[in-house]
């Protein structure tokens, strides 16, 4: 793994991230003692889908639920 001192990172920060995102982390040390570990940040988001699956049951008149008490609430004093 690469090691650049302070004074490298903060001129060539730029292209160091962009090898980062790449796959190549590198360390960041000062007086050569290693400070920081720089590396890509696992971007993929956590997988949802399913999560609560059996958790719930939907009935098969989901649609319909309630349908002549909504509609009352719109009839009447129009």
């Amino acid at each position: 793994m690469k090691t650049v001192n302070i004074h490298d990172a903060k001129t060539n920060l730029s292209k160091l991230v962009e090898a980062a995102v790449q796959g190549e982390p590198f360390v960041i040390a000062r007086a050569g003692k290693p400070m920081v570990k720089v590396m890509q940040i696992d971007s993929r988001p956590p997988t949802r889908i399913g999560f609560l699956d059996g958790a719930y049951e939907i009935p098969e008149d989901f649609d319909r639920m309630d349908s002549g008490r909504i509609r009352s609430m719109f009839e009447g004093d129009a």
